[in-house]
């Protein structure tokens, strides 16, 4: 048990008093699912856990290159990316101008994040950076429908460098970054750093941000490993 959280009643103890039952189940399938309830119970309690050791954080990096970006609404720096907030969440979009269309990956999690980026706004602004000339983001974000995400042309090239957008080889990589903004001052808070995956899995963050995948995970056939989402069914 959590030393910082005492009194929490026991996982085991939860699962076993849940009143929760299925039709025609039998002996056995409610001892498995009480089992893994209890491993539920704690995988939320750990989720809780890690969300409490990133807010906790220490002061990140400054921020102090010259970034430039170009939106719908015009050219701005990474200051005009909060807008009225002081949190900034950015993602890296792997649709750079070598590429006839974006990642279906990235595309997939940017489909879903659209869904709640007037709700996610409400508490600090999202901003998807590109590669890409703004026209043609504009005209994919059309394409695809998407009203509330906000896209930008990063100019130089100089922000996918330095915030883990780009391998050290020039290979484009999907990356997620938070900044902040305290007094006039902009630090890096928190960075998706997972890049190394265990054996039959792709690279992926804790809990995922794809919701695509959590779905799958709790289907019999989970998400396997010869499947990807498409751009067009």
């Amino acid at each position: 048990m959590d030393a910082k959280t005492p009194n929490l009643i026991p996982a085991e103890d939860l699962a076993r008093d849940n009143p929760i039952r299925i039709p025609n189940e039998s002996a056995e399938y409610r001892a498995a699912r009480t089992a893994l309830l209890a491993e539920e119970i704690e995988l939320r309690r750990h989720i809780e856990r890690v969300a409490a050791q990133r807010r906790a954080l220490p002061p990140g990096g400054l921020v102090t290159g010259q970034y430039r970006f170009e939106g719908e609404a015009g050219k701005t720096d990474l200051a005009g990316l909060f807008g009225r907030h002081d949190t900034l969440i950015t993602y890296s979009y792997m649709f750079g101008p070598q590429r006839e269309r974006p990642c279906p990956m990235c595309t997939n999690l940017l489909d879903a994040w659209e869904g709640n980026a007037a709700d996610i706004g409400q508490k600090a602004s999202v901003a998807v950076i590109a590669r890409s000339p703004i026209d043609r983001l504009t005209a994919w974000k059309a394409e695809r429908g998407w009203r509330d995400l906000r896209l930008f042309s990063d100019l130089t090239g100089d922000y996918f460098r330095d915030y883990l957008g780009l391998t050290p080889e020039g290979e484009e990589v999907p990356a997620i970054n938070v900044f902040t903004r305290r007094d006039g001052t902009i630090r890096h808070f928190w960075s998706g750093e997972m890049t190394a995956s265990d054996p039959g899995q792709d690279p992926r963050g804790a809990p995922d941000p794809a919701p695509l995948w959590m779905v799958l995970d709790m289907t019999p056939e989970g998400r396997g490993a010869d499947w990807y989402p498409s751009l067009t069914y």
